[in-house]
């Protein structure tokens, strides 16, 4: 992961440039998300930190703009079928996106360059607190509108030969979803959604500590969040015990 860091490490003046500019206003004043400047630079900041992102569904209200009865992800699911595929950090073509589809959330593609850990945002905030307590490299954390706390990480690979990658009980899927409560790692076949995010209900997600942050190796904030995703359980009884990773 050495070669991930130092390319991410690189891009950070890149990104830092996009959050100044989307930090000022003629005013000198906070530019808020809704903007569309503000959101653009957001966009192209995760992208220049080398998330491949792609267009996402949005709210109507309630409802998801996707018109589908009873869509179990309002607002938070890509708008194409290929959208592994469609995931860029292209900056011209997110610029694209981004004025032709002024409504639209986005979604990162995980697996490729970046995975996320998901977790319970109760559990997410007793973790954040004891990292930065210890000192540990936290990498970005979004709020994913007042539930889930994401923690995005460096891969943990994606190798040529099959024979090389290690599962995880953990790894989540956007059809297996639900069958992760407690703790998902969102790795390769996955994605989340990136802020600036509008969720149903006017919720929105927004990003706690911002995608300039250097990616940290997943498994440097793995015990901390497992141990705070089995406390949260151990208060939620409905939810499953927390999964430990299987060895390589």
């Amino acid at each position: 992961m050495g070669d991930d860091f130092g390319r991410y490490r690189g891009t950070e003046g890149r990104v830092s440039q996009w959050l100044r500019r989307l930090a000022r206003k003629s005013d000198g004043g906070p530019a808020s998300p809704q903007d569309p400047d503000a959101r653009l630079a957001l966009l192209l900041a995760v992208a220049a930190a080398g998330m491949p992102v792609s267009p996402a569904a949005h709210p109507i209200g309630y409802r998801c703009s996707c018109e589908r009865i009873g869509c179990p992800t309002p607002a938070r699911h890509p708008i194409s079928f290929a959208w592994q595929t469609q995931s860029t950090t292209d900056e011209a073509q997110i610029e694209r996106w981004a004025r032709n589809q002024p409504e639209a959330n986005f979604i990162t593609a995980t697996g490729l360059v970046h995975d996320v850990l998901d977790v319970p945002l109760e559990a997410g905030r007793m973790a954040l607190e004891r990292l930065l307590g210890e000192g540990i490299d936290v990498g970005p954390v979004a709020d994913s509108g007042g539930d889930r706390m994401l923690f995005f990480t460096a891969t943990r690979g994606t190798p040529e030969d099959e024979d090389e990658w290690w599962p995880c009980e953990l790894d989540c899927h956007p059809e297996t979803m639900d069958e992760h409560p407690g703790f998902r790692w969102h790795c390769r076949g996955s994605y989340v959604l990136v802020p600036p995010a509008r969720l149903p209900g006017e919720l929105s997600m927004t990003w706690l500590r911002g995608p300039e942050q250097p990616l940290p190796d997943p498994l440097t904030l793995l015990e901390s969040l497992t141990d705070a995703c089995a406390r949260y359980a151990g208060e939620n009884q409905e939810l499953d015990p927390v999964a430990w990773p299987l060895g390589r």
